[in-house]
């Protein structure tokens, strides 16, 4: 949209007038209903827009196009409840309320993954519970196999089940050994290589971290081989600690690394800060309540 001074002449082309240019995609009832708010619009055929006369055509069109988007929304709305209603979506996890529907599960990383993407579902860290309106009815059924099947294994008593199924397997000891290491804070490192210290920096084991010190340990390759499987004689241990959110948000992204060219260490890209990020604004306002 932009300020035009023309006007239509007989023979469609244009003179300097003041007004504004829009446009929208071509919708027969969005048309007769820009015409009924803008009787004086005249359509140009070269421009493939609408010109509205007036010093106040543009505030005009911006309360239009504000109006019209409610519209949508009220209406997308109205069709995804009454295909709700249609077909309902049953779910322990599912409620109904008079503006949308609220998703309530067991902590789930994969349930997050799949909420986000659906478009207008929104966190609600008060009452623990996702927002969804009507009108994303459809994106949701789509991913809600997923989602409710999500939730089911990360009910208490299904978690509770599969530990005690895990006693006493290998799985579980190596699952304990890896909880061991993981809580020991450290990190093997090229001595050729080592990374800046106090600067937030990817990994694969535990993903973005910052390495306070290296120690100038050297590893022992075949006591660490089950955790780390690439180090050698030639690595040293570094220290690390999770990154806080003032660090976070002020790294600047790099570039993505192929993961065939990724070392023990690289700078982080934005795919790989931005779910850091939210982790890290969900542990300072929790700790701010």
């Amino acid at each position: 949209m932009s300020n035009r001074r023309e006007q239509q002449t007989p023979e469609g082309a244009f003179k300097e007038k003041i007004g504004q240019i829009t446009s929208f995609p071509y919708d027969r009832l969005t048309v007769e209903r820009f015409r009924a708010a803008f009787p004086q619009a005249r359509w140009s055929e070269d421009l493939k827009a609408w010109f509205v006369p007036g010093k106040t055509a543009g505030r005009r069109i911006a309360r239009w196009q504000a109006h019209e988007a409610t519209q949508v929304e009220a209406y997308a709305d109205e069709k995804g409840r009454d295909a709700f209603q249609f077909d309902p979506i049953e779910s322990p996890y599912l409620e109904v309320g008079e503006a949308g529907l609220r998703v309530r599960t067991p902590f789930s990383r994969t349930v997050v993954d799949e909420l986000r993407e659906v478009p207008w579902a929104q966190w609600d860290s008060d009452l623990r519970v996702w927002h969804v309106p009507f009108r994303s009815f459809d994106d949701l059924r789509r991913r809600w196999a997923t989602i409710e099947a999500a939730a089911r294994r990360n009910e208490p008593e299904e978690r509770k089940r599969r530990a005690e199924e895990r006693k006493g397997t290998e799985d579980d000891r190596r699952a304990r050994l890896r909880s061991v290491e993981r809580k020991r804070r450290r990190y093997p490192l090229a001595c050729n290589d080592l990374p800046p210290l106090h600067r937030p920096v990817a990994t694969e084991q535990y993903g973005v971290i910052v390495f306070t010190e290296i120690t100038g340990e050297l590893v022992e390759p075949d006591t660490v081989a089950d955790f780390y499987p690439g180090a050698t004689e030639d690595h040293v241990w570094g220290l690390w600690r999770t990154p806080t959110l003032d660090e976070l948000i002020s790294t600047w992204p790099a570039k993505p690394v192929p993961e065939n060219r990724r070392r023990e260490w690289w700078l982080p890209s934005i795919v790989e800060l931005r779910p850091v990020r939210r982790l890290a604004r969900s542990r300072e306002r929790r700790r701010r309540k």
